[in-house]
C-alpha cells in the first residue's frame, strides 16, 4: 500500500489534497454554520431557499419517525417501499406535469442508474463536458460511448450527432444549471436537435429545481420546454433542504427504470422521515414564492458587487456565483482567509473544475440578507487585494 501514501503526496504538492471538516448548523441562523467554535457565514450551502432547518418539515420527519420507524429496513422492491414513497411520488408528477416520478436515495443514483438503464453497447451519450460526475459515471458504467461536447457548443454537438446518426440509442444528457460554474445550458436548442436526430433527452435539474418556474419546477418549465424533455431529474438536498432524488417522466419510462435501474434496485430504501420531510419541502417550494424572489434579488446584488470589485465572476442569473482564483494554491489560500474573516466558501480545484481555473464558489441562500451580503463582499475584495487575485 506503499503507492497510495506517494500519491497523497503528489496531491499535496499539487494543493489537490482533500480533508473532513466537521460543521454544523446554528438553529437561529440559518445562513451561518460553526466550525469548531466559530460562527461563519455560510457561502458554501446549496441550501437555496432556506429550508434545511424549516419547522414544519423537521415535525413532518419526527411525526414519520414515531408512526413509521427509523430505517426502511429493505429495498423498495422488497419491503421498503412505504406509503410516504407513494405520496411523495404523486405529488412529483402533479407537480411537474408528466405522467409519473420515481424517487433514488440521491442524484448520483438517479442518475448512474438511469443512464445505464436507457443505454449500453452499440449506443452513444452526448454528454455536456461539464456536466456532473455523476453523469460521466453513469455513462461509463452503462459501457455505452461517450461522446463529449465543448461546453454549450451546439454546433459541435451537431456535429457529433450527425456523425453518429446512426446508432441505435442515442441519449443527450446535460444538467440545467452547472454546478461549478452556475450558468445555463442551451435548452431550447438541445430540444431542437434532440427531434431533429431522434435522439432522447434528459436534463438535470439539481441546481434550478425550487429555483426557476412558477412554482419552482425548474428551468425546462421555466422556458416551456418540460414537455421535450424525455427525462427530467432533480434532487431534493439543494433547494429542498432534505435528501434525495428524483425522475419525472412517462409511466413507461417509470415502469422501465423500477425493473432496469439498479442503484434502485439493489439500494436499502430511504428512511420514510426523510420522504416526509421532503413531501412538506415540496410544498414549501410551490406555495413560498417568496424566497426564490428573494434568492434572486440577493445573487444579483452580490454578483455586482465583486463585479464592481474588478473580480472575474462567471456568467449567470444563478445563486452559484463561482470567482476564478486561477490556480490551486491561491484558491486554498483565499478560502483559508475568508474563513479567519468569518466567511465559510469553499475553494473547488481540479478534477471538479478544469485545470487552471480552481476558483472559491459562492452559493446563496435566500436567508442571507443585504448586509451580510454586502459585508462579505467589502471583505472579499480585501482579501482579493492581499492575495493579488485584484490589483491593488
Amino acid at each position: 500500500m506503499n503507492w497510495i501514501a506517494k500519491e497523497l503526496e503528489l496531491l499535496a504538492d499539487a494543493s489537490l489534497g482533500r480533508s473532513l471538516r466537521e460543521s454544523s448548523p446554528v438553529a437561529d441562523a440559518p445562513g451561518y454554520m460553526m466550525r469548531g467554535e466559530r460562527k461563519l457565514l455560510n457561502l458554501s450551502s446549496n441550501d437555496y431557499l432556506g429550508l434545511s432547518q424549516h419547522p414544519a418539515i423537521i415535525e413532518a420527519m419526527r411525526e414519520a419517525l414515531l408512526s413509521e420507524g427509523a430505517g426502511s429496513g429493505a429495498s423498495r422492491l422488497v419491503t421498503g417501499n412505504r406509503m410516504p414513497y407513494s405520496h411523495l411520488e404523486e405529488a412529483l408528477a402533479e407537480w411537474q406535469n408528466c405522467e409519473a416520478a420515481l424517487v433514488f436515495a440521491n442524484g448520483y443514483m438517479a442518475n448512474s442508474g438511469v443512464i445505464g438503464a436507457l443505454v449500453s453497447r452499440g449506443d452513444i451519450v452526448f454528454s455536456d463536458q461539464l456536466n456532473h460526475a455523476s453523469i460521466t459515471d453513469g455513462i461509463v458504467l452503462s459501457r455505452a460511448e461517450h461522446a463529449r461536447y465543448r461546453h454549450n457548443d451546439m454546433e459541435h454537438l451537431r456535429a457529433l450527432l450527425n456523425k453518429h446518426r446512426d446508432r441505435r440509442r442515442k441519449l443527450i444528457v446535460t444538467d440545467a444549471v452547472f454546478s461549478m460554474d452556475g450558468d445555463q445550458a442551451p435548452l431550447r436548442e438541445l430540444a431542437a436537435l434532440k427531434r431533429e436526430f431522434g435522439a432522447m433527452l434528459m436534463v438535470d435539474e439539481a441546481h434550478s429545481g425550487g429555483i426557476y418556474g412558477k412554482r419552482g419546477e425548474g428551468l425546462c418549465h421555466e422556458l416551456g420546454l418540460q414537455d421535450e424533455v424525455d427525462i427530467h431529474m432533480g434532487t431534493f438536498s439543494k433547494s429542498f433542504g432534505v435528501y434525495g432524488a428524483y425522475i419525472c417522466g412517462s409511466r413507461m419510462l417509470i415502469r422501465w427504470l423500477v425493473n432496469k435501474a439498479r442503484p434502485l434496485i439493489y439500494s436499502t430504501a430511504l428512511p420514510p422521515s426523510v420522504t416526509a420531510g421532503v413531501l412538506k419541502a415540496l410544498a414549501l417550494v410551490q406555495e413560498e414564492h417568496w424566497r426564490r424572489e428573494r434568492l434572486f434579488a440577493a445573487s444579483s446584488s452580490f454578483r455586482c458587487l465583486l463585479e464592481a470589485s474588478g473580480f472575474k465572476i462567471g456568467y449567470g442569473d444563478s445563486p452559484i456565483i463561482p470567482l476564478i482564483a486561477g490556480d490551486n494554491e491561491t484558491a486554498l489560500r483565499f478560502s483559508g482567509a475568508l474563513e479567519s474573516a468569518g466567511i465559510a466558501a469553499a475553494a473547488i480545484r481540479p478534477p471538479s473544475v478544469p485545470a487552471g481555473t480552481a476558483r472559491i464558489r459562492f452559493s446563496l441562500s435566500a436567508a442571507h440578507t443585504d448586509k451580510e451580503l454586502t459585508d462579505a463582499a467589502a471583505q472579499i475584495r480585501i482579501i482579493g487585494q492581499q492575495l493579488g487575485v485584484l490589483g491593488s
